[in-house]
């Protein structure tokens, strides 16, 4: 059953399956890595704007390597993508190995665009594949692993998390990241031995199976030629991501550790459990969107689900207004908002994958995660800028009314498939 079902090549599964291995291992150094830089340059007295400047090229890197990326997936394979970013993201940690006077704001920045250009040509690639790999008909199945695939990953994500805490604490800044780099290292190895054959490399439509291989005449300016639903999603994206990174990436660990003092094991576990429940929260997305009922998302479901995650940050900032059990009603509102995040996050996955062209949909979905990696990065920016000098309360309300945009935008999307 599951993956099993697919009417695919054994051969074509098996290399799906080491794409997904690949992507795991790969998230597990982000997110462990992402931590790792907050805490440790918090650590050394930087502020909050500084800190998330060391994550601008990251995402400015992520908006072009999607975008250039879907473009890449169609030329050379998803396989050879996939690649790369394993052996950008261990060039990346080797690059943070040096001794702790040279760690300065544009070095880190410059390792961190490699991380960045790493960790969205993985996800391109291993999201791409899903679509080729479930017949156009099937639409629960895709559903069903595209949550799962997602859902998985913020899981380990959230893992990363708590180990660049932990890593921290018992090693330090650099011998963490030799630890890390080392075992990716040692997973590239792995893949360029065993990721033989490129899956879809020629993208062809399982309709079509005499058509021309989409490598052989797929054009640059064909990035920016999308469907009203494909930029209508992308542009909702942008907003979910920014909603959500405005106060969780910078904002949140910084306020944690200042204003509740809590050290960097306290810091990492928390941050690490409330990714690991938000991406197990996203695996069973399906069972609250109406696959019991044998129903399948559309455009509406987003619109709702995007309403209801608009009341929450708003909720949380007059708690903290009001002085209201502060501690309490931060954490609780952090996991009612993950929550239906991630309900959302995992809609917005489903829907990019199900209106994407079988010929051509590493195209679509890149240009789509350039929408996403765009969110990310006005929400980091703004995260250390307006916490720096606004304040947490500051960061939720923006939250707020980029969720209330992102709701709008939905309305848009079509309502039945």
């Amino acid at each position: 059953m599951g993956l099993l079902s697919v009417k695919a090549l054994p051969d074509q599964v098996k290399q799906y399956l080491i794409i997904t291995g690949n992507y795991w291992a790969f998230t597990l150094t982000d997110g462990a890595l992402r931590m790792l830089v907050v805490l440790y340059f918090h650590q050394l007295g930087y502020s909050a704007f500084n800190i998330a400047m060391l994550f601008l090229f990251y995402e400015i890197f992520g908006v072009i390597t999607n975008l250039v990326g879907g473009w890449l997936g169609a030329k050379l394979g998803l396989n050879k993508t996939m690649n790369i970013g394993l052996g950008l993201q261990v060039v990346a940690l080797a690059m943070l190995t040096v001794s702790a006077d040279m760690l300065t704001v544009t070095y880190v920045m410059a390792a961190q665009a490699l991380s960045g250009i790493a960790k969205d040509l993985n996800k391109m690639s291993a999201k791409s594949s899903i679509k080729l790999l479930v017949p156009d008909s099937a639409q629960g199945k895709l559903y069903q692993w595209v949550a799962l695939l997602t859902g998985s990953k913020n899981a380990l994500k959230g893992v990363g998390f708590f180990l660049g805490g932990v890593l921290l604490s018992l090693f330090e800044f650099r011998g963490a990241i030799i630890i890390m780099m080392t075992l990716l290292f040692i997973v590239w190895v792995l893949s360029l031995v065993f990721l033989k054959d490129d899956l879809n490399s020629k993208e062809t439509s399982p309709e079509c199976s005499t058509s021309k291989p989409e490598n052989a005449a797929i054009k640059f300016t064909q990035l920016f030629s999308k469907s009203k639903a494909i930029n209508v999603l992308s542009a909702a994206r942008l907003f979910l991501f920014g909603a959500r990174d405005v106060w969780f990436v910078v904002a949140l660990p910084v306020f944690l550790a200042t204003h509740f003092g809590w050290d960097h094991w306290w810091v990492g576990t928390f941050m690490a459990s409330w990714v690991i429940a938000y991406g197990v929260v996203q695996s069973f997305a399906p069972y609250f969107t109406g696959k019991k009922q044998g129903k399948v998302p559309t455009g509406r479901a987003a619109f709702l689900w995007a309403s209801y995650l608009t009341l929450i940050p708003g909720l949380i900032a007059l708690a903290l207004y009001f002085n209201f059990y502060i501690q309490s009603s931060l954490i609780i509102g952090l996991l009612i908002f993950g929550a239906v995040f991630a309900i959302n996050s995992s809609l917005h996955s489903y829907l990019i994958v199900s209106y994407a062209r079988h010929k051509g949909v590493s195209l679509d979905v890149g240009f789509y995660y350039m929408a996403n990696a765009m969110g990310r990065l006005t929400g980091t920016v703004l995260s250390g800028w307006v916490y720096q000098y606004h304040g947490l309360q500051a960061c939720l309300w923006i939250s707020s009314a980029m969720l209330l945009v992102a709701t709008l935008l939905s309305l848009a999307l079509p309502k039945s498939r």
